[in-house]
Formats: structure tokens, C-alpha cells, sequence
């Protein structure tokens, strides 16, 4: 498995290897040694979701969970393309607010393990989109929130300025600069 620090170093692109034959392919998506040994951190999933994006230019999130059931999380996407978001809202740490963007596809098999401490969204760049996304801590909707995913103090690049689809809890989410960040860095470390 290769891992990559992205502009934010805790957020870490992973790719798995492919094995390739006439009959198709092989990769491992996850080994717990691996995973742990390239992101430098124990760290056990306990849920796994999956979610299906029917148009293209589609927006979700901004998200979080926050303590005492924040979530880690490592995304893929199973099929088509997406423009996977992360913004560190840990404060105290010297890049809070800003955001790392990467593509993720099927085609790729590239990874996005996203700590907890960070916002976490993506763009669909394709119609019927899914991604698949492990969390260390179930989901506590007490504990979930959201920022704007369009906020002009985080500067995302997304590409676009108006989806093609979100949701009303999205388009609700908090302003950046109204934002009472629950993370604390050393918290999450």
C-alpha cells in the first residue's frame, strides 16, 4: 500500500495494490497492519457505510461528528468519480481551516483516510456515483453537525458554484466564522 501526505500531512491518500490478469484484478482495499502502519496511528473501524450519488456535481457535507463519538474515516469510491474534501477544524493546529482536495475513483483506487478533527465532503464527478467509507466511531446523530459547504472563509476548490443536487441539512450548515469547533489538536492525536 502507498501512502501519500496530502497538503494537510494528517490526511493521507492511500492506494492499494492492483494485481491484473486476463481474468480482471486483485487488490486488498484494507489490511489492518498496513493501514495502521501507513497512517502512524492504531486506529479500529466499527461501522461501514455506503452511499449512492445519482447526478453528477452532486454535494455532500460539510460533516462532522464530534466528541465523545468523533469519527476517523477512510473513504473510497466504488464506482465513478468524486472530488473528496477535508478541512482541519482541530484548534490549535497550524492549519485550521484549511482544506485538502482529492479525486478518488474507481479507476484510481485511491484512498482518503481522514482523522477526526476534520470536516469531511465530497462533489460527485459522475452520475451514480458510490462511495464506500469506514468509520471509528458509529454514528450519534447528537453529535453530528455541519458547516457550509460553500463558505467563502474555507475557499474549497470545488469546481463548481451551484450543485446539482444537496441537501437541506447542507444547505443549513453553519458559517465558518460562527463555527465552534468541539476538536481540540491534542485531542486528537
Amino acid at each position: 500500500m502507498k501512502a501519500e501526505p496530502t497538503i494537510l500531512p494528517d490526511v493521507i491518500r492511500l492506494t492499494p495494490r492492483r494485481f491484473t490478469d486476463s481474468r480482471g484484478y486483485f487488490m486488498e482495499t484494507f489490511k489492518l497492519s498496513r493501514f495502521q502502519s501507513a497512517v502512524g496511528a492504531k486506529v479500529e473501524f466499527v461501522q461501514e457505510n455506503q452511499s449512492v450519488t445519482l447526478k453528477k456535481n452532486t454535494i455532500r457535507g460539510l460533516h462532522y461528528q464530534g466528541p465523545p463519538h468523533a469519527q476517523g474515516k477512510l473513504v473510497r469510491c466504488v464506482s465513478g468519480r468524486i472530488l473528496d474534501v477535508a478541512v482541519d477544524i482541530r484548534r490549535g493546529s497550524h492549519d485550521f481551516g484549511k482544506s485538502a482536495v482529492v479525486e478518488l475513483s474507481s479507476e484510481t483506487d485511491h484512498q482518503l483516510w481522514i482523522p477526526a478533527g476534520f470536516l469531511h465532503g465530497f462533489r460527485s464527478l459522475d452520475d451514480n456515483t458510490i462511495v464506500s467509507y469506514q468509520c471509528t466511531a458509529e454514528y450519534v446523530p447528537e453529535c453530528e453537525g455541519a458547516v457550509l459547504w460553500n463558505d467563502p472563509d474555507l475557499a474549497i476548490a470545488w469546481g463548481i458554484d451551484i450543485p446539482s443536487a444537496i441537501s437541506e441539512r447542507d444547505l443549513a450548515g453553519t458559517r465558518f466564522e460562527a463555527f465552534n469547533s468541539p476538536f481540540e489538536l491534542e485531542q486528537t492525536k
